[in-house]
């Protein structure tokens, strides 16, 4: 079986009975990996398991119950799904939704293209740790090269190869060489060794395979049974009653012994999310696209007919988990900060950046090379991967973030506390009721490709500090989702925010110090709006639906374009103290001319007046026309 990695536990419900994630009673009497289960809950009731990332050390092959293993606990939600049996005997217990998850598989692979199959099968070969390198985008090829990460897996045969395929250091390779992430003797060796260790001897999925006994998908039929038709193919495999087609060049790469080759969960899934979390620890310039190649490449699990929907999203889960532990682990503590600064280091001094525009040149590329380019494409073909099939029940509850979660957004997200960083999981979680992702400390839930933009909602005040002169996202970051909440926002410190969502939230904003970007009419929410310090910087048009007051010491940044309405619209009152700054910058697509005149700001009551205003031109000058609900420019010649 292919190796990977998971979590989770028993819980108690409000009545202090043992909460049967792992299936109904029944089930878990009959099923050999669980029959411990009850029997140990008054041992356990009086004591909760340990948290997945002090226990996932327990996942080991000799450990295949929820009572030893974290990993099979923390997948333990797949047990509402089925109940375990021998590999050809276990029952549908939520049959619509095994047999939504076989047609799923028959759907994909009978639209399989040549192309596709021939991308699966070099995912399938290809050592998961160098697949994931092309998450890097411009700074790929400079990884593989400092790196020294080879593979001989780069394409497909037409058909059906004469054996199996393996990954391997090419003869030509330069001497010292490594597969996957790399050799650990390299300009990147911290890095590589990360990514190893992330994968490490605790990640397999096999205990939870063996646990679980969920055939693949091309052994079963809609009704998710497994039935022999007495034939094989020109191979030898026997052939079973399943209309999941696997792709031609894999029919010879199949695990033949189907007692030791579960789909559940799926061990490529576990290691190419794995993978991904490392790197994107080391380089989270890229954190986002590494999020999304990882769940496109899991796909192609479903598109080989090597794994099911289910299969790929408990792989994701264990590998949430997993990674999470392992950068928890305070035997880790040197080496990811190792790895994160070598790969600074590295990525810098070979682009000619610093850390302030490493993230400009990371994301330098269009996506005629840079298939990652656009995140609004990331974002459509993401979401729907975190789920599939999986229908979703009942009402949604809070998400109690899982202990040490945090941990994978500590490089993406470094201006941050560690318990900020857990609400931005908290906030950016999918909703409860997806079997599976609700399983033991619902690991599933998390949606780390939503994280790495920032808050989701502001339940409570949130003030944020980012320091310019600490470099990288500390000196300026953007926050891209839709915040809501009855929280409000407090901006710090030197460096830059930028907020791009169409926000709801409704606890005001104030502006203390550095620059507050709004790259959208609905930035700053649904409160009032303060500027106490530094710059408000308005990128196009802004609406502020309370008031809108700015102090002394503090400039408002706009722009002028011409035939466009105000650049700032108040819905209730603009107050503005002596001292503070109007700086205005001609738009650059269609600039106003000399002899017009300009809204700037619209409100029904306008009080007070800026100190000065500044216009960005070397031939124009401003001149203010304050009313009683407003400010227009009329610009003339100097």
């Amino acid at each position: 079986m292919p190796s990977s990695a998971g979590h989770h536990s028993p819980t108690l419900n409000r009545r202090g009975f043992l909460r049967a994630s792992l299936g109904g009673s029944a089930a878990l009497v009959a099923a050999p990996a669980f029959a411990g289960w009850l029997g140990a809950a008054d041992a356990k009731a009086a004591t909760a398991p340990a948290a997945f990332v002090d226990d996932y050390k327990t996942n080991v092959m000799t450990n295949q119950t929820p009572e030893t293993n974290a990993v099979v606990r923390v997948l333990g939600g797949f047990a509402q799904v089925w109940k375990t049996g021998a590999w050809n005997t276990g029952v549908p217990l939520m049959p619509e939704v095994l047999r939504a998850n076989i047609r799923y598989c028959e759907r994909i692979t009978a639209e399989r293209t040549e192309a596709e199959a021939k991308e699966a099968f070099v995912i399938d070969r290809q050592h998961q740790s160098y697949s994931m390198i092309d998450g890097l985008g411009p700074l790929a090829a400079l990884y593989k090269t400092g790196a020294k990460a080879v593979t001989s897996v780069t394409s497909a045969p037409d058909g059906t190869p004469p054996g199996k395929i393996s990954d391997a250091v090419p003869a030509d390779a330069p001497a010292g060489s490594a597969l996957g992430a790399g050799s650990y003797d390299s300009e990147l060796g911290q890095v590589a060794r990360l990514v190893d260790t992330v994968r490490g001897n605790w990640a397999s999925s096999n205990p939870a395979k063996f646990a679980f006994q969920y055939p693949r998908p091309w052994r079963m039929n809609e009704e998710s049974e497994v039935v022999d038709t007495g034939r094989t193919d020109e191979f030898g495999f026997p052939v079973y009653e399943s209309k999941v087609v696997v792709a031609p060049q894999l029919l010879r790469q199949r695990g033949e012994k189907p007692a030791d080759d579960g789909g559940f969960p799926s061990g490529h899934t576990n290691a190419l999310h794995l993978a991904s979390l490392a790197y994107a620890y080391a380089v989270p310039e890229r954190f986002q696209e590494l999020m999304a190649r990882a769940l496109e490449l899991a796909h192609t699990r479903i598109v080989a007919g090597m794994h099911s929907p289910v299969d790929v999203v408990g792989g994701r889960i264990m590998a949430t988990a997993l990674a999470a532990a392992t950068l928890t682990d305070p035997a880790n503590a040197e080496l990811k900060a190792a790895a994160r600064a070598q790969a600074l280091a590295y990525f810098t001094e070979r682009t000619g950046t610093t850390a302030d525009t490493l993230y400009a040149y990371a994301h330098s590329a269009g996506t005629g090379t840079d298939p990652y380019a656009d995140r609004d494409a990331n974002a459509r073909a993401a979401r729907p991967r975190l789920t599939y099939i999986l229908p979703r029940r009942g009402r949604d509850q809070p998400l109690t973030v899982p202990k040490g979660a945090e941990v994978l957004l500590e490089t993406r997200l470094p201006y941050l506390t560690a318990d900020q960083r857990r609400e931005v999981l908290r906030t950016t979680a999918l909703p409860a009721g997806h079997v599976l992702l609700d399983g033991s400390e619902q690991w599933g839930r998390l949606n780390l490709f939503a994280a790495a933009d920032g808050y989701g909602a502001f339940d409570t005040d949130v003030t944020v500090t980012l320091d310019a002169a600490a470099g990288g996202f500390h000196a300026a970051d953007s926050w891209r989702n839709d915040i809501e909440g009855d929280g409000g926002l407090t901006k710090r410190g030197t460096g830059t925010l930028t907020l791009t969502g169409h926000n709801r939230y409704h606890g005001g904003t104030l502006l203390a110090e550095g620059t507050l970007a709004a790259a959208s009419p609905g930035a700053l929410g649904q409160g009032d709006v303060r500027v106490a310090g530094g710059t408000l910087r308005v990128d196009k048009v802004l609406r502020v639906r309370g008031s809108y007051v700015q102090e002394g010491a503090s400039t408002l940044r706009l722009p002028l374009r011409r035939n466009h309405g105000p650049a700032l619209t108040v819905s209730r009152r603009i107050l503005l103290d002596r001292g503070s700054v109007l700086a205005l910058r001609l738009d650059a697509e269609r600039p106003p001319a000399a002899g017009t005149t300009v809204p700037v700001l619209s409100a029904p009551a306008l009080r007070g007046r800026f100190d000065r205003i500044e216009l960005d031109s070397e031939t124009l000058r401003a001149i203010p026309v304050y009313t009683a609900d407003g400010l227009s420019v009329r610009l003339v010649r100097r």
